[in-house]
């Protein structure tokens, strides 16, 4: 039995398998869409495959989200399966029931896969000790997010071109406490990308051998891409710069900032209006916020169909 707890759970050669078959159901979503604008009759071969029909994948999200479920949830659905949402906050969990119970409860139901998202690093980690299906980490903690550096890497290639060895990526904001930072940081090195990390020094991680600047005036010429990260004010055990507006004074992508360069600029989301991101450049072609949730529908599709059909372990 194989999970999805971090991106070293995969190699390069399934990395690709996942991206190319999320390419190809992006093409058949496209497909259905038009048919839908059209109001003509839909085709079968616009019709996804419906390889997860008659399998129940259960969703127990421990933290709040809305691009991550929903997109996990709009997989499911487009590949014939159904899904359990557990509430949390109408679940035993409530009343003391422990992490190991939940898990065993839950697959005594007899789910095809479980899909987690917990404030906790190593919360799906210890799901996995006793399940009997694939474990889908939707992020845990500050530890790793690693859905969503398979469709931000989806992203660069599409923007970027397939070989993106030797692209320089810009990774901004809050890195020390990101899931997100941590997943881009192993996954993109894999595909040669050189990051740079660009944060305040207590928004850096401890210990980093790739190199960092304070200022992003420094290294803004040279980028291909930046990644944006949300401040992560809930990790904080306290406030650890002046405020948001200071930090945005330094950090913010503006309009100002990135003037006619020829780069893209992402982010996980949600954002942080005019503390990420300038409301201006939001609306800017280089901004792929949305080109990325789009690509989280897909990525995950293929994600399930992997785990739950494909792989072996």
């Amino acid at each position: 039995m194989r999970h999805l707890i971090e991106t070293s759970d995969l190699s390069v050669d399934e990395i690709d398998h996942i991206l190319a078959k999320a390419t190809k159901f992006l093409t058949t979503l496209d497909s259905q869409k038009t048919i839908a604008a059209s109001k003509q009759p839909e085709s079968k071969t616009a019709i996804p495959h419906q390889s997860l029909a008659n399998k129940n994948i259960i969703t127990i999200f421990f933290e709040n989200s809305t691009r991550t479920l929903s997109s996990f949830e709009c997989a499911i659905k487009n590949l014939g399966g159904s899904v359990t949402r557990l509430d949390v906050s109408r679940s035993s969990t409530s009343k003391g029931e422990t992490m190991s119970d939940t898990a065993a409860n839950l697959n005594a139901m007899s789910p095809c896969a479980i899909i987690i998202r917990h404030q906790s690093s190593g919360a799906p980690v210890h799901l996995t000790k006793s399940v009997s299906c694939p474990i889908i980490n939707g992020g845990d903690g500050a530890h790793a997010h690693p859905t969503q550096a398979l469709l931000d890497l989806l992203t660069l290639k599409q923007c970027l071109g397939q070989n993106l060895e030797g692209k320089k990526i810009g990774i901004i904001g809050d890195i020390k406490t990101s899931r997100v930072a941590n997943s881009n940081i192993e996954l993109l090195q894999r595909y040669g990308i050189k990051l740079t990390l660009i944060a305040p020094p207590h928004f850096l991680p401890n210990h980093t051998n790739l190199p960092y600047t304070h200022n992003i005036r420094d290294v803004i010429d040279d980028l291909d891409g930046v990644i944006s990260l949300r401040t992560q004010t809930e990790r904080h055990s306290k406030q650890n710069y002046g405020s948001l507006r200071d930090y945005a004074h330094n950090f913010c992508l503006t309009r100002a900032l990135v003037g006619d360069k020829n780069l893209i600029i992402m982010h996980p989301g949600p954002v942080h209006h005019n503390i990420d991101i300038e409301d201006e450049l939001l609306k800017d072609p280089r901004c792929k916020v949305l080109q990325q949730v789009r690509n989280g529908v897909a990525v995950r599709m293929a994600v399930l169909e992997f785990f739950i059909l494909e792989a072996k372990g």
